[in-house]
């Protein structure tokens, strides 16, 4: 009988006729457990999608981060944050994929990760699928492998955001395949896979505002407190060398992003259409109201807080991308930007721990901010695509428990990496390497020649 309900006839005396009256044949048929079927629109927007967010990576990026450090330092952090992300491509098809999404483990592991029975992409082949957000209805299950890679990919670059200009070369790759082991993918899988502990909460992420933004900026933040401060941080001046550049950067994470917040409805659908115009109009609004506090604070609107905005609201529209109505996303993305250029501007300066690049003031405040507010923004009385079940403080309750749990993970995991890191290559380069610059010291080039 459940099979029959599930077929759509109904435990009704006209749906028992109906299945009686078809041929033995047709009866077995219907009985039959329906396969999903491969959309090849959905297939070709997550495949346009798992590019574009590449496209974040390099070279949007390492020319955003790039841009923003001294140039002698230029090439040392555009090749760790391409290296760390090809690292993260190899690990995931290796071990991370099935940590994240792979079958079920023992029940005390399920909440946390999956079992290692898809390690090394075993049982993954052309021929099989993953299921979308609509029954029946599937994608390429390498599509779906791969577009899960890149969010692992950009997350661990982000958190270099925080320890570019003095951290080793070879420190940087160990702290991230042991980085991405402990804190990415269990995170990841939380969040995102059915039975992880934040999904059967009934979080809301809709593209990773805890996974990727919360994890890498506190990740970046913990990291920069052991590592310690620049040479001559705070009182010589380490002003971006190519804001040109940063502004190229920032254009491509914004067109990128929509691969990255639209494609995470995982189909071609209503949902990835909200998804794409929260994308616009809270990144814009973001970018805006971050010159306007610029101005308000005494000093002229610039294009590096134009660009801090820009990610700002981008970084807090994340988990609302889906979740919330347009003009929800709009005031979601001014608070963002409030917040933000606060944290950056005052909180740091007033704590002086040197956050090189701001990867937690933008990327740790906004994704917190995002997280909560989607709680606000996705109730059906806020413009939201929510159903009413669960009230604003219900919900709010349990993304504080989502965000919470993040922040201690990451910090946690982030530390024990920094520390093995640590003791098997050393975290600095030394004072000579770091006053000469990266790029010659680690990798004997030169960003420009003069």
């Amino acid at each position: 009988m459940k099979i029959l309900h599930k077929l759509g006839y109904g435990i009704t005396a006209a749906g028992l006729t109906a299945f009686a009256a078809m041929p033995a044949w047709a009866q077995e048929a219907a009985a039959a457990p329906v396969a999903d079927t491969v959309n090849k629109g959905d297939t070709a927007w997550m495949m346009t999608s798992t590019i574009l967010v590449l496209m974040m990576i390099l070279p949007g990026l390492a020319l955003f981060y790039g841009g923003l450090t001294r140039s002698k330092n230029m090439l040392s952090t555009m090749t760790q944050i391409g290296a760390v992300a090809a690292l993260a491509m190899l690990i995931w098809v290796m071990w991370g994929y099935t940590m994240a999404f792979g079958p079920d483990a023992s029940a005390s592991l399920k909440p946390f990760i999956s079992s290692f029975d898809k390690a090394f992409l075993a049982g993954v082949t052309s021929a099989s699928t993953a299921a979308t957000f609509t029954k029946g209805v599937a994608i390429p299950e390498y599509v779906f492998v791969s577009f899960q890679m890149t969010f692992a990919a950009i997350t661990v670059a982000l958190v270099l955001g925080s320890v570019v200009e003095r951290m080793k070369f070879s420190a940087v790759m160990v702290f991230a395949t042991i980085w991405l082991t402990i804190v990415y993918f269990p995170i990841a899988h939380m969040v995102w896979a059915a039975g992880g502990l934040f999904f059967d909460m009934g979080a809301l992420d809709f593209a990773g505002g805890t996974v990727v933004h919360i994890n890498a900026g506190v990740s970046a933040l913990v990291a920069a407190l052991i590592l310690g401060k620049r040479i001559g941080y705070p009182t010589e001046r380490m002003t971006p060398h190519s804001l040109t550049m940063t502004g190229i950067g920032t254009g491509l994470l914004w067109v990128g992003w929509f691969g990255f917040n639209a494609g995470s409805a995982l189909e071609a659908n209503g949902s990835a259409a909200l998804a794409m115009i929260n994308t616009f109009v809270a990144t814009a609004s973001a970018g805006l109201v971050w010159m306007v506090v610029e101005r308000l604070n005494g000093h002229k609107g610039s294009a590096l807080g134009f660009c801090s905005g820009i990610i700002a609201g981008l970084v807090a529209v994340t988990p609302a991308a889906g979740n919330s109505g347009p003009f929800g996303a709009i005031v979601l993305g001014a608070i963002a930007s409030v917040v933000c250029y606060y944290a950056v501007s005052f909180v740091k300066v007033k704590l002086g721990y040197d956050d090189a690049l701001d990867a937690f003031g933008i990327h740790g405040v906004g994704g917190i901010i995002g997280a909560l507010g989607t709680a606000i923004v996705y109730a059906p009385s806020m413009g939201g695509p929510g159903d009413g079940s669960k009230g604003i403080g219900q919900q709010l309750g349990i993304q504080f428990a989502a965000v919470g749990t993040t922040i201690v993970w990451a910090a946690i995991g982030t530390a024990i990496a920094i520390y093995i890191a640590k003791a098997l290559t050393g975290l600095r380069v030394t004072e000579e390497v770091e006053r000469e610059g990266l790029d010659l010291g680690e990798h004997g080039e030169r960003a420009y020649n003069y």
